[in-house]
């Protein structure tokens, strides 16, 4: 049985700042809201994994998700600050 490890990331206040860190890679970024500071975050990421390319309907389906039902929410609306 493989043990993987799951992806943590961190959000601080800074003061002025947000500062939201991906705890596996050391990847760090920042931004003046939380929300910024997580898509400053996503798009470093992307730099240091290179770049994906979105799941296919076919995708999504096998992994349990309805392409038509998938909404997005916003980050403020997620349960990761709470």
């Amino acid at each position: 049985m493989s043990k993987g490890v799951e992806p943590t990331i961190t959000l601080t206040d800074e003061g002025d700042w947000w500062v939201a860190r991906d705890t596996e890679s050391g990847v760090t970024s920042q931004g003046r809201t939380k929300e910024a500071a997580l898509e400053n975050l996503d798009e470093a990421l992307e730099g240091y994994r290179g770049a994906g390319s979105e799941p296919t309907d076919e995708e999504l389906r096998e992994m349990g998700i309805d392409p038509e039902n998938n909404e997005s929410r916003s980050v403020d609306d997620s349960d990761i600050f709470e």
